[in-house]
């Protein structure tokens, strides 16, 4: 299992990577592992939407900087 840490720093990296898609690459990939059979996969991309989510929320607050 990947920790909390390393979930954090792949949200950084792919709302990078994707920008303003970032939330729709992941739920994509979520989906994708789901559809496969991927459970720890589909799980492990559902965690790194949720700090996408919350860093995009930090944003529109003015909170990151």
């Amino acid at each position: 299992m990947i920790d909390d840490r390393e979930i954090w720093a792949c949200a950084n990296q792919v709302m990078r990577q994707y920008g303003d898609a970032a939330w729709f690459h992941a739920a994509q990939r979520a989906d994708t592992l789901l559809m496969t059979g991927d459970q720890e996969g589909h799980r492990t991309w559902l965690r790194i939407l949720a700090r996408i989510k919350a860093l995009e929320n930090l944003e529109a607050r003015g909170e990151v900087h």
